[in-house]
């Protein structure tokens, strides 16, 4: 995933605006705190912006990867997005010491960044760019490298993804993304930065609303 260093600040604008055509169900969640503890039964089949995402076998992976509510003392303000590379969660943060949490697999990028940064801007559906050095070692993705994989089922950043920019307003080339290999959650993928379940993604974007105040903390 290699970084849009020649979008100009209209371009990146542009770029939320449509990202936003396709997500017209997003809200506030951060404004109260969910009753239901785990959403095992939320990994069936999905239509979104028609695509047909299949249902994951949820079963297949351990339970405590399954997306839930949990209990998650922290100093950081609700809406704040705190990565656990080690532990493999992702947690959202919610009000009343609560957290939503999701399994997630660590790619070797997931891995070579810590610290704070925030949500620049999220994309439904994106264009996969590989880097030049995985097409070095995979000649059959050489040809995405500048054309982009489009959109679809396929894609390695699956259904949405969201880019994260440091203090300075650049972009840390890290990202959190959905993934078609479900089964990868849990893991240290080989490529790639923070992947989430498909279903578990477009919950996770849904929830949050890009800017300065889209805060995430990635901790080793």
């Amino acid at each position: 995933m290699r970084s849009r260093t020649s979008m100009t600040v209209f371009g990146l604008l542009a770029s939320i605006a449509l990202a936003g055509c396709s997500t017209t169900s997003e809200t506030t969640e951060v404004t109260r705190v969910e009753t239901s503890k785990i959403f095992t039964d939320s990994y069936g089949t999905v239509t979104d912006a028609g695509y047909a995402l299949p249902a994951i076998p949820i079963n297949r992976l351990d339970k405590k990867f399954h997306r839930q509510i949990v209990e998650y003392a922290t100093q950081e303000k609700p809406g704040t997005i705190v990565v656990n590379t080690r532990e493999r969660f992702l947690y959202y943060i919610l009000p009343g010491g609560k957290a939503v949490r999701y399994g997630i697999g660590v790619g070797k990028q997931g891995f070579s960044w810590s610290g704070e940064a925030y949500i620049a801007w999220k994309q439904a559906w994106p264009t996969w760019h590989p880097p030049k050095e995985m097409a070095a070692r995979k000649p059959d993705v050489a040809r995405y490298v500048e054309a982009g994989m489009g959109p679809g089922l396929n894609n390695p950043l699956g259904a949405r993804a969201m880019y994260l920019f440091n203090e300075k307003g650049q972009d840390t080339l890290f990202r959190l993304h959905g993934t078609p290999e479900w089964s990868s959650i849990g893991t240290a993928a080989s490529s790639g930065c923070i992947r989430l379940m498909n279903q578990d993604v477009i919950d996770l974007y849904n929830r949050v609303r890009p800017g300065r105040g889209a805060k995430v903390v990635v901790i080793q």
